[in-house]
């Protein structure tokens, strides 16, 4: 089992960065993959970034050049700094952890970009 926990949410005006933090335990040897998915009020979730233990990353157009994902694997904490932000950017940030069998998810975080 992982479990994650993310920190970092808030409110913040267009334009405006916050730094999103999801710090993982329990048998994490066996994650290779961990990312950052996002769910606005009656939309599908969506991937929004996504870092893999080599360091690969992949990012949704619509926050390419935007957000970055990083990782500092002596903390075992993922992180999401995102940037000029956008009304758009709205929604619940979840932290996910993934191995071959297995996809796991944090609680989540909001995070609400006002015009």
């Amino acid at each position: 089992q992982v479990q994650l926990v993310e920190s970092g949410g808030g409110l913040v005006q267009a334009g405006g960065s916050l730094r999103l933090s999801c710090s993982a335990s329990g048998t994490i040897y066996s994650i290779n993959a961990m990312g950052w998915y996002r769910q606005a009020p009656g939309k599908q979730r969506e991937l929004v970034a996504r870092i893999t233990t080599g360091s690969n990353t992949d990012y949704a157009d619509s926050v390419l050049g935007r957000f970055t994902i990083s990782r500092d694997n002596a903390k075992n904490t993922v992180y999401l700094q995102m940037n000029n932000l956008k009304p758009e950017d709205t929604a619940v940030y979840r932290c996910s952890a993934e191995n071959p069998n297995i996809k796991y998810w944090g609680k989540g975080t909001l995070v609400t970009v006002s015009s």
